[in-house]
């Protein structure tokens, strides 16, 4: 009988190893689509097709209720959190610029002199990347050094000692080097050159199909082309909204469908970002990765982010409600249903855990609320700079020195040299300072961060937010909170029609879906947040967290 029993033992231990060694993906993919508002699939979802979002929605663990708990709901900001499980306060991307007090310049969130791009003539676009009035892009090199502490990617190659394949894609570089961690490998798209591209952080030299890729000048396929339609426009939803003037016009381009990409022409490139390709662009690219890297073909558990950026390019130049962005949301779909259906075909979806999100959501233009009846408007900071700043500056502390060296969304810096020479005191600045911007029209709240590290405010979803958001090294004095539906239109040095970067619930609310490796489809009400993302997919493989995550796992998708 004791010789049975064990016996016995045996074989259910036997089997239960055998379960669990099934259920361990071949590979971990994680899209991120950037700037896709929760609500936003839904506002076609009635039309579209088999795969692609039905497939995500109708087969996946969809959380409906999940969130960014940050204020500053920034591209960066909101890949490092999905990738670190931490705030921002812990991971230290507190926004996609910032003020170094020290150097006096702006910092772009990856830049890295010591790190340049890997072959000449590959930087940035910088018109259309940063605000060319600043002083942000002091090298075109670029890195993850400036991410605190570890990624969930980073804690996947160190659980397997490196041979775990961790590749990051997306059109914007931030939205790659963020996923890929420290100890992954990441590419994007470079408006100069029309080609995917990396920097010596990542390689000496690129990988030969990176080159033969980058060859084949796939670019010039859409010359003298346009973005069309891609149905009737009796079947969209704004189909006769196709002018409307806060859209931004763009010079070659037009506020009109069609939307010509023209010929080989300086912003030839860009204009391909401004549109759905970008998104099929960096869906090519990833598929050859996946081919050329081979992605799941073993026993050890690879990872991939893919980052599509198309949706927030679209959204800022033409807003979420519009007829260039319902189009776009029914091109993302065929995207996302031939990457569905390629890992399918080359990893399978039972051996591969699949998680989507948004680095953030996003405002519609107040011209459209307004014919709601709803307040919103466009926020003149440049004002504030010469009006309420210089007032209560010379009113209260009787002196003629520029105290501040500028907002950086969204903080103001105070110019602690001049405020030392005149003998003030920084947190007192700072606090008069925020209550004259108080006053403002289309602010709702400056936040003076001595009073957040004193704890001189009040315990609100609000407050917390933005306390989650601080960190000493790179955080200005006051953090200023612009009134729902009011916000700065400038992107990147452009003016646009609609942005993002607010607490307010249409920027953080976001889709969070685990779909694959056996999951079985559930649709979950509860509040999650985003920092839960890292933390979940970790407990999933038994490995370490990363180091500054503070999210819960998600029981659903472990049990």
């Amino acid at each position: 009988m004791k010789q049975i029993c064990l016996l016995f033992g045996f074989l259910i231990l036997l089997s239960t190893s055998s379960l669990f060694a099934q259920q361990k993906p071949k590979l971990i993919l994680q899209i991120t689509i950037d700037q896709l508002r929760a609500d936003l699939p839904m506002k076609v979802y009635d039309r579209l097709p088999a795969g692609g979002f039905k497939t995500l929605y109708e087969q996946g663990i969809v959380y409906e209720n999940a969130y960014h708990r940050h204020a500053n709901t920034e591209t960066v900001v909101g890949h490092a959190t999905l990738a670190t499980g931490a705030d921002p306060s812990a991971h230290g991307m507190i926004g996609n610029i910032w003020f170094d007090t020290e150097t006096k310049q702006t910092v772009y969130n990856v830049q890295d002199v010591n790190y340049p791009l890997l072959g000449a003539g590959g930087g940035v676009d910088k018109k259309t990347e940063i605000d060319p009035t600043q002083a942000a892009a002091t090298t075109d090199g670029r890195s993850p050094m400036a991410i605190l502490g570890t990624t969930f990617s980073d804690e996947l190659a160190l659980f397997t000692n490196g041979e775990a394949k961790i590749f990051a894609v997306s059109v914007k570089d931030r939205g790659a080097i963020t996923l890929a961690g420290h100890a992954g490998k990441a590419f994007w798209f470079s408006k100069a050159k029309g080609e995917f591209v990396t920097s010596t952080y990542y390689f000496e030299d690129y990988p030969d199909w990176v080159k033969n890729w980058n060859s084949q000048k796939k670019i010039q396929a859409y010359l003298n082309t346009s973005w069309e339609l891609m149905h009737d426009k009796d079947n969209y939803t704004y189909g006769e909204a196709d002018d409307m003037p806060w859209e931004t016009k763009f010079p070659g381009y037009g506020i009109v469908f069609p939307h010509p990409f023209g010929e080989m022409s300086k912003y030839f490139t860009t204009f391909l970002t401004l549109s759905p390709v970008g998104d099929e662009l960096t869906l090519d690219f990833a598929k050859t990765l996946i081919e050329a890297e081979n992605i799941g073909a073993d026993t050890i558990t690879d990872y991939l982010s893919i980052s599509f950026s198309s949706t927030d390019y679209v959204g800022h130049v033409f807003g979420p409600s519009s007829l260039e962005s319902e189009d776009n949301l029914f091109r993302l779909d065929r995207t996302l249903a031939n990457l569905l259906a390629y890992i399918d075909e080359k990893v399978g979806l039972e051996n591969t855990l699949i998680v989507l999100s948004a680095d953030h959501g996003g405002v519609d233009a107040p011209g459209h609320m307004q014919k709601f009846g709803i307040d919103a408007g466009y926020f003149d900071i440049d004002a504030i700079d010469t009006l309420a700043i210089k007032k209560v500056l010379q009113e209260e502390f009787k002196i003629t020195d520029k105290l501040v060296s500028g907002y950086f969304h969204p903080y103001v810096y105070l110019d602690k040299q001049a405020i030392g020479r005149n003998n003030l005191d920084i947190d007192a600045v700072s606090r008069v300072l925020a209550a004259e911007l108080r006053k403002e029209k289309g602010i709702s709240n400056a936040i003076a961060s001595a009073d957040l590290l004193e704890g001189n405010i009040a315990n609100t979803a609000l407050n917390t937010s933005v306390l989650r958001n601080y960190n000493p090294r790179r955080s200005g004095e006051i953090y200023l909170v612009f009134e729902p539906y009011w916000f700065i239109n400038d992107f990147d040095g452009l003016t646009v029609a609609t942005t993002h970067g607010s607490p307010w619930k249409y920027d953080q609310h976001v889709p969070v879906i685990f779909i694959g490796n056996g999951l079985e489809a559930a649709k979950i009400y509860r509040r999650i947040e985003t920092v839960d993302v890292a933390s979940t997919l970790s407990h999933y493989l038994n490995i370490k967290i990363p180091s500054g995550a503070s999210g819960a796992a998600l029981k659903e998708v472990l049990e």
